[in-house]
């Protein structure tokens, strides 16, 4: 089933491989997999899976202020760093080894929020605003606004949000998931 290849996916961007054990002992040391581990199971086909799946996702939100709508488009190998204050619009598209850090808001301001390509690092404080294309290997730095599109292998901070370069991209997203 698909669902659990994005759990495991998810594990494998905080470990590097993937077991039933360090499944089990990332599940109850680590917040954020924990989240991610419900918010992929809000699609299952089991209808009592889902409903289980809902209510603990619900919980989670509440408990570490992580606001992932379970509508939300997310591919492999999601990592939520710091596993707290993160706030994502649920027209929001997140690639592969998409990196959320601590208090990183994705926002629209006219009904459509960023598609962010695969393996791009968002730092602390982040603010993506409205219908912005992040390219795949972007880095953006902690405390920038976005309101522009960033181009693929970039690295950008500052408020608003500029080009440093385009030296070694994509570089803070380790133990990536290969798509097969």
């Amino acid at each position: 089933m698909k669902i659990f290849e994005y759990i495991k996916s998810d594990l494998v961007r905080y470990t590097g491989h993937y077991s039933f054990g360090l499944m089990v002992l990332h599940y109850l040391k680590n917040p954020g997999f924990k989240y991610s581990f419900w918010l992929r199971l809000c699609k299952h086909r089991n209808p009592m899976i889902r409903i289980i799946a809902i209510l603990q996702h619900r919980r989670l939100t509440m408990k570490h202020q992580i606001q992932i709508p379970r509508t939300t488009q997310i591919g492999y190998g999601l990592y939520i760093g710091h596993h707290m204050c993160v706030v994502v619009n649920d027209s929001a598209i997140l690639g592969n080894n998409v990196n959320l850090s601590q208090f990183v808001t994705i926002g629209a301001n006219d009904g459509k929020a960023a598609v962010i390509g695969d393996n791009v690092y968002i730092g602390p404080s982040v603010c993506i605003v409205g219908n912005v294309k992040i390219g795949s290997n972007a880095t953006i730095g902690a405390g920038s606004v976005v309101t522009k599109d960033i181009d693929e292998n970039a690295t950008v901070a500052g408020v608003p949000a500029k080009l440093l370069s385009y030296n070694n991209p994509g570089r803070h997203v380790n133990r990536r998931w290969e798509v097969k």
